[in-house]
């Protein structure tokens, strides 16, 4: 019998060095994070009141229902994708004019540990990564949760289906993910599940119209 390859399945996947790694978030996960992560950690803020910094923003598939909660959400990314963002490399160390409340990303993974240090250096209260589960390995990981222990690990129950690209609604993974959050002031690490809830979260009108009359 021959082994299955597609990325359909696997738990892993390779991305050159250089890559992009173009993998947009379903909109779903990123409620997922407004009405499940952040109140999991007591989160004692009115969303409503605060700004966020999207740096790697895509095609806008986060930033979108990032603003369903948040008061003001600024959206970059260092590759131009058509959206209209701001083109910004977020790891170069310049200052802000305007210091965001929060930054939340999808990071590219072999960025995510410097995108956690640059986020922390720059939001006043912290920042959330999407983040494979294989993420939290390696010493680099080790090393950086010692240094800035997140606040919370809140894993998916379900499958957050990403393929390169593109959004697809009928995509499947073998993948697992979760929401790391940081906060400053916070260095006791929870570990919560995010309960299934992509039923209840996702629209219609998060999905390609392609998609959606399929």
């Amino acid at each position: 019998m021959s082994q299955n390859r597609s990325h359909a399945v696997m738990a892993q996947r390779a991305e050159p060095h250089d890559s992009l790694d173009d993998f947009p978030s379903p909109p779903w996960s990123v409620r997922a994070l407004c009405e499940h992560g952040l109140p999991m950690n007591l989160f004692p803020h009115n969303l409503r009141a605060l700004s966020v910094w999207e740096p790697a923003a895509n095609r806008g598939y986060m930033v979108a229902p990032l603003r369903e909660y948040f008061g003001s959400v600024r959206a970059s990314d260092v590759h131009d994708y058509g959206a209209g963002f701001e083109v910004l490399d977020f790891l170069m160390p310049i200052r802000p004019a305007e210091l965001p409340d929060m930054v939340i990303t999808n990071p590219p993974f072999r960025l995510a540990t410097a995108f956690v240090r640059r986020a922390m250096s720059v939001a006043r209260l912290g920042c959330a990564m999407l983040v494979r589960g294989t993420w939290m390995e390696t010493l680099e990981r080790y090393e950086l949760f010692q240094e800035i222990p997140p606040s919370l690990i809140a894993q998916f129950a379900e499958r957050v289906p990403m393929v390169k690209g593109r959004l697809d609604r009928k995509a499947s993974t073998a993948t697992a993910y979760a929401w790391v959050i940081f906060l400053h002031g916070q260095t006791d690490t929870r570990w919560r599940h995010i309960p299934p809830c992509r039923k209840t979260l996702e629209r219609a009108s998060d999905w390609p119209a392609d998609e959606v009359a399929a």
